[in-house]
């Protein structure tokens, strides 16, 4: 019923040397499991870092509650504003807004600035800021949604001098610590009584 196999050279070899290709395999097996492992730890890792910066990049907004401008007649000879200041707060379910770390984009006509926050208040290349109502200390961070913080932006220093004339325009891009963006336009009253107004809504 079985075959026997009288002839040496056809029976199954057995000894070191199939102990070693049996040790080889295991060796490699075991080394490309640890290298798939590797790779979906870190995998896993960019993953979860990645989503939750861009969860914190949709949720982190700002709102501009309200936005004035100062006016004055030294534009050309025209009327005009040469400060702004926007009220803002933060939006509900957004983490703390960090004013000092956030960045101001001004872009008009004739000029494009990025703007830092300066403690001393605003100039040239620098914004300032002020807290209103109850919000805790000088303007530096937006921790509840009730918070009040104005921004101050010189104009006059931003446009060499000049500012923003009636019926003009610019564009204020506010950009927090997580990368989260919110433009706010400013558009100046084509016509307004500069004797007897001291600010103006943009």
């Amino acid at each position: 019923m079985f075959e026997n196999i009288a002839d040496n050279d056809e029976r199954g070899q057995v000894g070191i040397g199939t102990l070693i290709v049996f040790i080889a395999m295991v060796l490699v097996a075991a080394i490309a499991a640890g290298v798939l492992i590797n790779t979906a730890g870190s995998l896993q890792s960019q993953a979860s870092d990645t989503g939750t910066e861009t969860q914190q990049a949709v949720a982190n907004q700002i709102e501009v509650v309200h936005a004035y401008g100062e006016t004055t007649d030294s534009v050309d000879g025209e009327d005009g504003i040469d400060n702004l200041n926007l009220v803002v707060k933060k939006s509900a379910g957004s983490d703390v807004i960090d004013m000092e770390s956030m960045t101001l984009q001004y872009t008009s006509p004739s000029t494009s600035e990025t703007l830092e926050y300066d403690s001393g208040g605003a100039g040239d290349g620098v914004f300032g800021t002020e807290a209103l109502a109850d919000t805790n200390g000088d303007g530096e961070a937006l921790t509840e949604t009730s918070d009040r913080i104005e921004i101050e932006v010189d104009i006059e220093e931003i446009e060499a001098d000049d500012g923003l004339e009636t019926g003009s325009s610019a564009t204020i891009e506010l950009i927090d610590q997580s990368g989260a963006q919110f433009s706010y336009g400013v558009t100046v009253p084509a016509t307004f009584d500069e004797e007897n107004t001291d600010v103006v809504e943009v």
